[in-house]
């Protein structure tokens, strides 16, 4: 029997004008769900590090001033997937987001924190529960 971890995934909630950046994910768990730019943390890296290269890799915005945010436990029981979701603050330096990663999401667009699309995504989703609210 293969024993089941649950991984570190980092959500980076990137802030422009009072809005945030979310992303309409496809072809992975949450497939359909609106969700933050972010992806797992790899070995040796840091969670800010993780913020500005998952970032880059799938908007191309630069992004700057990170700081940590909460964390949800996030269990994707379809799935049978397990994680625990790290999100960092960060501040929109430069750049449209463009989609560099077409097999991954659909589109990326700015919302007001209080007109958030549906459906979110699982992180996101526990995320709100929380009552959390970017600064």
């Amino acid at each position: 029997m293969q024993v089941q971890h649950p991984r570190i995934g980092v959500g980076v909630i990137i802030i422009k004008d009072k809005c945030v950046l979310l992303g309409k994910r496809k072809n992975s768990h949450g497939e359909g769900s609106w969700a933050f730019p972010g992806g797992h943390l790899e070995y040796g890296e840091s969670p800010e590090e993780c913020a500005v290269r998952e970032t880059l890799e799938e908007t191309g915005i630069e992004i700057n001033n990170i700081r940590k945010g909460p964390f949800t436990n996030d269990f994707f029981a379809k799935e049978g997937k397990h994680y625990i979701t790290l999100f960092m603050l960060a501040d929109h330096v430069r750049g449209d987001p463009e989609i560099k990663e077409p097999h991954k999401c659909e589109e990326w667009r700015w919302f007001n924190w209080d007109a958030l699309p549906e459906p979110l995504f699982l992180s996101l989703k526990n995320l709100k529960q929380q009552k959390f609210r970017p600064a």
